[in-house]
């Protein structure tokens, strides 16, 4: 019950931040804030396990990616990164003896950033990148007066019914047919029942996606694409259970009641967002 009422009211501001021009930067204001929180929780599961992240220098770097994509231009990241690495490792040097953990904590916040803050920077690409308006005469959801056409809008829209389908799909398939673990060492919970469930759920999601509103992706690609998300998110998910396994911590968080924290939300968004942004790059620019 506590998952359904977090999601009854988080998806309607998820949603109406995606479909209405005037709350465009009210959607990327969601994800940068989503995200600074997710990062600080992948550093307090490596505080568990004895790294010491220096968070100035890694939200600093997050701060630069943010504005890299924000402004479409990830080729930045060729400069973030190496000013990133120069600085954790010199900041690290700087506090002084001892050294045995230096390995550890600058490798925790590095990684953090290009984990959390890096991968998902790009749905913030996403938005403000692809901005082209559809000329396709047909409304999208609840009126052609009111909702924006352009394709970041059918992006993101596509993204996250896709992804909130084989959620769904893997975790009601899971709990009714599972019985053949997926992954039993990282996540007993997991089922190869529940995860094709959920591939089915993405595919059908895609599918609905093409018909209703996506009409500028051809169906093969858009669940091909389906198909390659769903693979990702069971990865992402996996590994981000993994993290919290060896952290020896059940959830990242607590925040949204009934899933946890939010990097326990955003595991199988933080791989496929890449994806989502080099494929509308090449498969229309």
């Amino acid at each position: 019950m506590s998952r359904l009422i977090t999601a009854a009211i988080a998806l309607p501001i998820l949603i109406a931040s995606i479909i209405f021009p005037p709350l465009k930067i009210l959607f990327l204001v969601i994800a940068a804030a989503a995200l600074v929180i997710a990062l600080y929780e992948f550093w307090f599961l490596a505080k568990r396990v004895g790294a010491k992240p220096d968070v100035v220098v890694g939200y600093a770097a997050t701060a630069a990616l943010f504005v890299a994509f924000f402004y479409n231009e990830p080729s930045l990241v060729v400069v973030i990164v190496p000013a990133l690495i120069v600085a954790a490792l010199a900041a690290e040097m700087l506090r002084g003896a001892p050294f045995d953990k230096m390995v550890l904590s600058v490798g925790s916040t590095v990684l953090g950033v290009l984990y959390v803050a890096f991968l998902g920077a790009h749905l913030l690409g996403v938005r403000t990148g692809f901005q082209d308006v559809l000329a396709t005469p047909e409304t999208f959801l609840v009126g052609e007066a009111f909702v924006s056409k352009t394709l970041s809008t059918h992006l993101l829209a596509y993204f996250f019914l896709v992804l909130m389908g084989s959620d769904t799909g893997a975790y009601y398939t899971g709990r009714a047919f599972g019985k053949h673990k997926l992954a039993p060492s990282v996540s007993p919970g997991k089922t190869w029942e529940g995860a094709a469930g959920g591939m089915l759920a993405s595919l059908a999601a895609a599918a609905l996606a093409h018909y209703w509103f996506f009409h500028e992706i051809q169906l093969a690609a858009a669940l091909g694409l389906a198909a390659v998300m769903n693979v990702l998110g069971v990865v992402g998910d996996l590994t981000e259970s993994a993290l919290k396994r060896g952290a020896k911590a059940k959830d990242a968080a607590q925040i949204l009641p009934g899933h946890g924290g939010l990097l326990d939300r955003l595991d199988s968004l933080l791989f496929n967002a890449p994806l989502l942004y080099y494929f509308a790059l090449y498969y229309w620019r």
